[in-house]
């Protein structure tokens, strides 16, 4: 008889769903109890709305609801992945498949393709932005999506790092990396398991003006998972991305600007373009480098057999 031991690095804070990998089907599901998860917080934000101030709510309620959004897809995945653990195999979460680079680089690495990544898709969020809210009936619908992400960026400085800096990355990238894409990619070609999952890390901002950019970074962050299979690296340019934003949101002679566009010279502005699209092009080079262990990406199996 042979069953199926755990071994997990100690590091991995998310060891108990390594056997839960869905394809999907799956993703559809952790995407309904995501949602589930957002209408538990929207009732709690309602009874917070009844004991405390309404200034008091936005600036702190999103530090109960948005965790909150999250947990009813990790109780899910938590459930399955402990029914599978003792007949299938199981996928760590994080790996350490950096290649040449010692771990000092490959995190600066990532850092400069954060900035890249960032620099690279301004201009076409920019589009994005004039195109949808030129569309009727979408304007409204983003005033009133903007007063509401101005709960992540607009209140006190503290809490709105929190939630946009650590929350964000720990919980976005655990259920877009780490469940949906490393799930898609032990059941479909790379290259298709890493647009799925862009896809569905857009759908989950639930909103058109940030679905492009969240597109964009989501191919980039998963073609590091896919090279790397470390989450702790594309919870680094989550970390960089929102964390950028959020300090630029709190200084007062940047705060009315959206876009790198609409704060530099023509000129300026071109020529930071062109360093951000060299750096995402020379940064994901050196990503190529790193070598694949299997088709479905540097990602390891995490099961040991025992005989009984």
């Amino acid at each position: 008889m042979q069953l199926r031991a755990r071994k997990v690095n100690s590091y991995n804070l998310f060891a108990s769903h390594a056997w839960y990998t869905p394809g999907v089907g799956g993703m559809f599901t952790l995407l309904a109890w995501f949602l589930v998860g957002n209408l538990l917080g929207a009732l709690v934000m309602g009874l917070f709305g009844l004991f405390m101030p309404a200034s008091s709510v936005q600036a702190y309620g999103m530090l109960v609801v948005y965790p909150l959004a999250f947990i009813p897809a990790m109780i899910y995945a938590g459930a399955k992945s402990q029914r599978n653990s003792l007949f299938d195999a199981g996928y760590q979460l994080d790996n350490n498949h950096f290649g040449p680079f010692k771990g000092w680089q490959i995190a600066l690495l990532t850092v400069l393709l954060t900035f890249g990544t960032m620099i690279s898709a301004d201009y076409p969020n920019y589009l994005n932005f004039k195109l949808t809210t030129a569309i009727p009936g979408l304007k409204a619908f983003y005033d009133l999506m903007m007063e509401s992400i101005s709960s992540l960026t607009g209140g006190p400085f503290w809490s709105s790092f929190l939630l946009a800096a650590i929350f964000a990355p720990l919980f976005e990238e655990w259920l877009c990396r780490g469940m949906v894409l490393r799930g898609l990619l032990t059941k479909m070609k790379p290259g298709w398991a890493i647009v799925v999952s862009a896809l569905f890390f857009a759908v989950i901002h639930m909103n058109p003006w940030q679905a492009l950019n969240a597109f964009i970074i989501g191919v980039v962050m998963g073609y590091v998972y896919y090279r790397t299979g470390s989450l702790r690296l594309t919870m680094l340019m989550h970390f960089v991305n929102n964390g950028f934003a959020v300090i630029c949101a709190h200084i007062p002679s940047l705060e009315e600007y959206d876009y790198w566009f609409e704060m530099m010279g023509k000129g300026t502005y071109i020529a930071v373009y062109v360093l951000g699209l060299a750096a995402l092009a020379v940064c994901l080079w050196a990503f190529g480098k790193i070598p694949m262990e299997q088709k479905r990406g540097n990602i390891d199996e995490v099961t040991l057999s025992v005989e009984g």
